[in-house]
C-alpha cells in the first residue's frame, strides 16, 4: 500500500482489519428489508466501479470488508466504494 489517505473511511467508522490489508465496518438497520435495500444499492455502485465488497448479512446487520486483491491491499477503489456505501446507509 502506498500513501493512501484512509482518513475519510476511519472518520466514518471503518477500522483496519487484523490482516492490515483491508478495512471493515458493520452497518445496522431497522430490519432485514432495510439491510437488503442497502446491499442492493451498494451492489449497483460496486458493479459500476467493478470493485466488489466482501460482505455478510444477518437480519438487520451488514458486515463489510473492503480490499483490492489485485493490489494486495487497499486502493483508491476501496476509499471510493466505502465513501459511497456510507452515503447509502442513510
Amino acid at each position: 500500500m502506498t500513501d493512501l489517505d484512509l482518513t475519510p473511511l476511519t472518520d466514518a467508522g471503518w477500522t483496519m482489519a487484523d490482516d492490515g490489508k483491508s478495512v471493515e465496518k458493520t452497518y445496522k438497520f431497522g430490519n432485514f428489508v432495510e439491510a437488503f435495500g442497502f446491499m442492493t444499492r451498494a451492489a449497483i455502485h460496486a458493479e459500476k466501479l467493478n470493485h466488489h465488497p466482501e460482505w455478510f448479512n444477518v437480519y438487520n446487520r451488514v458486515e463489510v470488508r473492503l480490499t483490492t486483491h489485485d493490489a494486495g491491499g487497499l486502493s483508491l477503489l476501496d476509499v471510493k466504494l466505502g465513501g459511497i456505501m456510507d452515503t447509502l446507509e442513510k
